[in-house]
């Protein structure tokens, strides 16, 4: 789901979201006098309430749920340290340090629960924040189920990588019969270093990532260097479709068949790759399709290697099996099939099986 590219930079950026007082539903005696919201791009999300009443004020809780892809809604509650008194105001940080950080775009709900010693309660109506990154002044281009923002490069730069994303959808339904089951929102950045600012603690070398979860790609491509940033587009947007597409509670894909489909979808192998599984084919070094089904190496030379096959492996099901039966296969992931299992049901051979039919493919 990463490409690479370059450094970090973090820049915070601050936005007030005040929450409209015809929101609050009040209890007698016990009422909500401001709530507020700043949200610290990418670094946090700070909420804040001041409220009143007749008695003290014994406890404030914050309620708040994001707008994701799940099985099931869930509702985070927090409750805040405060002093009580009659006339209170509290705060809580959602530091994403902690907790990992959202996409830009991504959105959240929230809502108060407040009570007081007279045993009055009150429950604030739930308002949105929009989580932004607000550094830039972003431009949009939509068509169909994608919507394509970025803030430096012409139209036609614009143009060609909307182009590059419709184009990759239509062969990823060639190939596997899978497509955008929602819509999909890609965040264009000009260089690298603007992608890491957008991003809790990335490795150095990001250059790409899909938060498929919530639907969202960002990468960093200059506009002088649009060859990469066409191949990083399609990477990128076919991890969020086949992400879409076996999304279950149970089970994920195997690495080796998630960065397959990426690595087939962006069209032939380029040199350092195929040059690296000639070599392992030479040497009888080449990773078993099992051990390739757990997330990939953190050495260059290896992971490399990694993605070559993985590339090789979906060729041959692609090649030799046709769309139907990839189709049937994310069919099966989606319903929590194990990946032994998945591959028996549609094609009669598990991992093993297929890591021999492959060295049968590749030295032939």
């Amino acid at each position: 789901m990463i490409k690479k590219a370059g450094q970090l930079i973090l820049i915070a950026i601050l936005l007030f979201i005040p929450l409209s007082p015809a929101t609050v539903r009040a209890a007698d005696g016990l009422q909500v006098l401001e709530s507020r919201v700043e949200v610290d791009f990418p670094m946090k999300v700070n909420f804040g309430l001041s409220a009143a009443s007749d008695a003290s004020i014994t406890d404030i809780r914050l309620h708040y749920t994001v707008d994701r892809m799940r099985h099931a809604e869930v509702i985070s509650e927090v409750s805040l340290e405060f002093e009580p008194a009659e006339m209170v105001n509290a705060e809580w940080s959602w530091d994403m340090r902690k907790t990992g950080g959202l996409p830009p775009g991504s959105s959240l709900s929230y809502w108060w629960t407040v009570r007081d010693a007279a045993g009055e309660e009150l429950e604030t109506e739930p308002a949105t924040v929009q989580v932004n990154d607000d550094r830039y002044s972003w431009r949009s281009l939509s068509e169909g189920l994608i919507t394509l923002y970025w803030y430096k490069g012409d139209d036609a730069f614009a143009r060609e990588l909307m182009d590059t994303a419709q184009q990759t959808l239509v062969r990823l339904h060639s190939d596997t019969g899978a497509g955008l089951e929602s819509p999909a929102e890609i965040y264009i950045y000009a260089r690298s270093e603007d992608l890491l600012g957008a991003m809790i603690f990335p490795q150095e070398w990001t250059g790409g990532v899909a938060y498929t979860r919530f639907s969202t790609i960002a990468i960093g491509i200059p506009p002088d260097n649009l060859g990469w940033g066409k191949r990083a587009m399609t990477h990128e947007l076919t991890h969020l479709v086949i992400h879409q597409v076996v999304f279950n509670p149970y089970n994920d894909l195997p690495t080796w068949l998630d960065e397959g489909f990426a690595m087939y979808a962006e069209g032939s192998l380029e040199p350092v790759f195929v040059n690296l599984l000639v070599k392992a084919i030479d040497e009888d070094t080449l990773i078993t399709v099992r051990s390739l089904a757990s997330p990939f190496s953190a050495y260059a030379e290896e992971s490399i290697l990694a993605y070559a096959q993985s590339y090789s492996l979906v060729d041959l099901l692609i090649n030799n099996y046709g769309q139907s039966k990839m189709l049937e296969l994310l069919g099966t992931f989606q319903e929590g099939s194990g990946y032994d299992e998945a591959l028996l049901k549609v094609y009669g051979f598990d991992m093993d099986g297929l890591n021999g039919l492959w060295l049968s493919y590749i030295v032939k």
